[in-house]
């Protein structure tokens, strides 16, 4: 029988003490180069740790995610534990690598299976709450674990609590096609979404205009009203005003800019502001040709 084959056999001790001893062939691993046979040496002692790597993988089935995914991500693990173990360091190859692969098996379901983003000090609370309620559940009656008790139990806050318990939610979002409790015509949960309200804009950008343009020059607040509520031409403004058609344009142009960087917020240079007003208000040349 070869090394890799031989087991330790220490009943009641840990559930790995199955495990092979790779010992001899770790240290040959660290006194050689990188190169084909350091690989094929990494490469059985991967082989003959397989079982354990299965083992921690089937803790974490029935979680959304299939065994034989999770198999693989194990042996993931495993591989980078048996390439990053200095056995001169004096612990076991197991005390290093079970950590190290139910590490890669958690930062799978971290990073891949969460259907929405949360943060990872919300997933631990989750994990811990998921935990202790089913701990619990089996001590108690039918209603189960209330928040009071799962903190005790978990050494957490009431918040924390609440927190995990509504990240339990977060794991896989519901679909909107999904049909509603108590709907039997097929209604979804998509149907009771709004759409956008284009009106909602037009009130916001009125109410944000109102007090500027009441805190106008009563000349230029009366050339605003008769162009943009009386649709009247600036040939026909300049008339009523008595003053020339092109100066009613400039005054048109300068008061609306002044508008638009107040509610913005802008502070633009003037021969850019200059260029978007006459853009805005390229209106001049059909005034001139209505005129």
């Amino acid at each position: 029988m070869s090394t890799s084959a031989r087991t330790r056999t220490k009943p009641g001790k840990h559930p790995h003490d199955d495990a092979p001893d790779t010992t001899q062939k770790f240290r040959r691993i660290a006194s050689l180069p990188d190169g084909p046979e350091r690989e094929g040496l990494c490469q059985e002692v991967v082989t003959a740790w397989m079982p354990m790597a299965g083992r921690l993988a089937r803790n974490f089935r029935d979680r959304g995610e299939s065994l034989e995914d999770l198999e693989q991500v194990a042996a993931l693990g495993l591989v980078k534990a048996v390439n990053r173990y200095d056995p001169d360091r004096g612990c076991a190859f197991e005390s290093y690598a079970v950590p190290t692969i139910v590490g890669e098996v958690k930062r799978h379901f971290r990073d891949h299976l969460w259907g929405v983003h949360v943060p990872r000090r919300t997933q631990e609370l989750r994990n811990r709450v998921r935990a202790a309620y089913r701990q619990l559940n089996y001590r108690l009656d039918d209603r189960g674990p209330g928040i009071e008790q799962i903190a005790e139990h978990t050494g957490l806050t009431e918040d924390e609590v609440r927190t995990g318990m509504e990240a339990l939610e977060s794991y896989s979002p519901l679909s909107l096609e999904a049909e509603l409790p108590g709907a039997d015509d097929g209604y979804a949960l998509k149907d009771t979404l709004g759409t956008s309200e284009p009106g909602f804009d037009q009130v916001v950008y009125r109410e944000s205009v109102k007090p500027k343009l009441e805190k106008l020059p009563e000349r230029e607040r009366k050339i605003l009203y008769l162009r943009f509520f009386r649709e009247m031409t600036q040939s026909r403004i300049a008339e009523q005003l008595g003053i020339s058609q092109m100066h009613v344009s400039r005054l048109i142009s300068r008061t609306c800019e002044r508008i638009y960087e107040e509610v913005e917020g802008t502070d633009r240079p003037r021969e850019k502001a200059g260029n978007r007003s006459r853009a805005r208000t390229g209106e001049t040349a059909g005034d001139r040709t209505a005129a």
